[in-house]
């Protein structure tokens, strides 16, 4: 089958990183009557630090973690998506 040659259109990079973010395996877990969106990060896509809001320590490069953002949808979804916030798994289990 001959391969198409027509181009792409281009995508802007807050399209891909969202896109990059839904397309992880992810789940919804409900916390105090409220619904939240968890998606884990592998240790080898863990590449920046970050400051968990459980322990208000780092997790850094390499340390497998969840990202955790509002379900609600209240402020929409891209608002909800800028809030995403960095947890370590253990913390955000127990919070």
């Amino acid at each position: 089958m001959p391969r198409s040659h027509r181009r792409r259109p281009e995508r802007s990079s807050s399209d891909d990183s969202f896109d990059r973010l839904l397309a992880g395996w992810k789940r919804t877990e409900t916390r105090r009557g409220r619904e939240w969106i968890v998606q884990p990060v592998s240790a080898t896509q863990a590449v920046k630090d970050y400051r968990c809001p459980g322990c208000v320590t780092m997790i850094s490069p390499g340390t497998a973690h969840v990202v955790v953002w509002s379900g609600d949808g209240v402020m929409g979804d891209s608002a909800d998506l800028a809030a995403r916030r960095h947890w370590h798994t253990h913390c955000w289990r127990i919070a």
